[in-house]
């Protein structure tokens, strides 16, 4: 058994918005406030982060057309006494997924905890 932090990507869309940094907001507020009405306040929400295509430099994963945006939010989660990475995988898209509901998930980055690393 072993603890990993798994990392996910959430597509959020945000409606009626005049601005990135509005739609980062409403996105970040959003998806907080369903996983703590859930009891997930230990999921970390953040918005993600695109490399430009020309220059490589990233910047917050978000777009706004029309009025509408798509946010791109990083979810991170511990994960404790699993069996191994995919088990890992699957206990924490059940976990952020039954609070976000409808919400596409992707896992970007999943990394193994050395317990004895930490008690040293």
């Amino acid at each position: 058994m072993a603890d990993y932090l798994v990392a996910m990507e959430a597509a959020w869309l945000v409606r009626d918005v005049e601005s990135i940094d509005d739609a980062i907001g409403v996105a970040v507020s959003e998806a907080g406030k369903r996983l703590n009405d859930e009891d997930k306040s230990y999921v970390e929400v953040d918005v993600g982060a695109t490399g430009c295509p020309a220059c490589g430099e990233p910047f917050d994963s978000a777009f706004v057309a029309a009025g509408t945006a798509l946010v791109g939010l990083v979810l991170e989660i511990e994960v404790f006494n699993a069996d191994g990475r995919e088990h890992a995988q699957r206990i924490a898209k059940s976990e952020v997924g039954g609070a976000l509901r409808d919400v596409p998930l992707d896992i970007v980055e999943v990394i193994e905890h050395d317990v004895e690393d930490e008690e040293n």
